[in-house]
């Protein structure tokens, strides 16, 4: 069974990879960059998910998290030239003005950063509980996001950085999405995700156990925040630009949209719903557009393609409470039973099929 297993997964690899040559080299620029946006919201879908879906912290902190790793990967990675165009109110800091790093590098710095301000930030608010540590995470997310727009010799404030370098790829994003699902089963499947379950059900009950709250309370969080930190480089070099506006608590909503949609505390939910919100918020865009239906035309009203996948995920979330996948998980048991329970039957009336 376990042999089986493994060969499917390793075919659905082999396939996934198949795909995204295909997609890297053939397919139009628009799609691919929707699909990698796809993969970074899973990335950051599934960080979150770690903090509130299975530790049972609320926090709406995420937005800032991203903010750093976006911006030092941007710093580190533009061009001594780009940052003179750039710069140009207020010359960069000079420790920055000549730095140029690789991609990888710098994406994993700002990872580290993110995650080193995530325990800094949690260390004193996960002493909170509920809608006393969102505020409190919520504030330290606008805080972040404040500093960023009055530190001229660092981030150009609210002008923001353009010409960051296109690094990011299906390869980078798909890759890192790739190790952020495996590092997240494999954490939550350890005695450490055991643990982050039980103070989510109960942390009175799991303190009683011996379990540390605090400990992996922070735990929790800075691994979150080092993944989200992890998602915001990798867009910030794949818009090409960012600016402290594009950090709003908007934007932590969004991927608590995704988590919510998924289920809180699914990781295979989380994926799916990624590609589905980031997919239908595309594709519904011509809602902003004029449309001509012949005998009369509908004018374009900006947002109104929000308004309908509010609407829609509004009715998703009241037949589905608990999310898509709730709290269950993909496995190829259940998907090949599910597969063998809709062969046709015999003749007989007797099916013709193995459970």
């Amino acid at each position: 069974m376990k042999k089986r297993n493994y060969y499917l997964t390793t075919i659905s690899l082999i396939f996934l990879v198949i795909f995204l040559y295909f997609a890297h080299n053939y397919m139009d620029a628009y799609i691919v960059r929707i699909l990698n946006l796809c993969a970074i919201y899973t990335i950051l879908g599934l960080s979150m998910n770690l903090i509130n879906g299975f530790t049972g912290l609320f926090s709406l902190g995420h937005a800032g998290f991203m903010a750093i790793g976006a911006y030092v990967t941007a710093i580190l990675t533009l061009s001594v030239n780009s940052k003179i165009q750039n710069f140009f109110l207020e010359p960069i800091a000079a420790p920055l003005a000549n730095v140029e790093w690789p991609f990888f590098p710098a994406l994993l710095l700002a990872g580290v950063l993110s995650a080193i301000a995530g325990f800094l930030i949690g260390a004193p608010a996960l002493r909170l509980k509920g809608d006393y540590l969102a505020i409190a995470t919520l504030g330290f997310a606008e805080i972040i996001r404040v500093i960023f727009t009055n530190t001229q010799n660092i981030t150009n404030g609210a002008l923001g950085l353009k010409g960051i370098p296109a690094y990011t790829n299906l390869w980078w994003s798909f890759g890192i999405a790739a190790f952020t699902v495996l590092f997240m089963a494999l954490l939550i499947n350890s005695s450490y995700g055991r643990a982050l379950k039980a103070i989510r059900e109960d942390e009175i009950a799991a303190e009683s156990m011996g379990i540390n709250l605090f400990k992996h309370k922070v735990m929790s969080f800075t691994i979150g925040a080092f993944f989200a930190g992890i998602g915001g480089g990798l867009m910030a070099n794949l818009l090409g630009t960012i600016d402290p506006a594009m950090f709003k608590f908007t934007l932590t909503f969004n991927i608590l949209l995704i988590i919510v949609l998924g289920g809180m505390g699914s990781i295979t939910g989380t994926v799916i719903s990624a590609f589905i919100v980031t997919i239908s918020q595309e594709a519904l865009r011509f809602l902003d557009q004029p449309m001509d239906l012949g005998l009369f035309v509908i004018p374009g009203i900006s947002g109104m393609r929000m308004v309908v996948f509010s609407v829609l995920l509004m009715i998703v979330v009241l037949f589905y409470r608990h999310g898509l996948m709730g709290t269950n998980e993909f496995s190829w048991d259940k998907f090949l039973n599910a597969i063998s329970l809709k062969k046709p039957l015999s003749k007989g009336g007797k099916y013709n099929g193995n459970a």
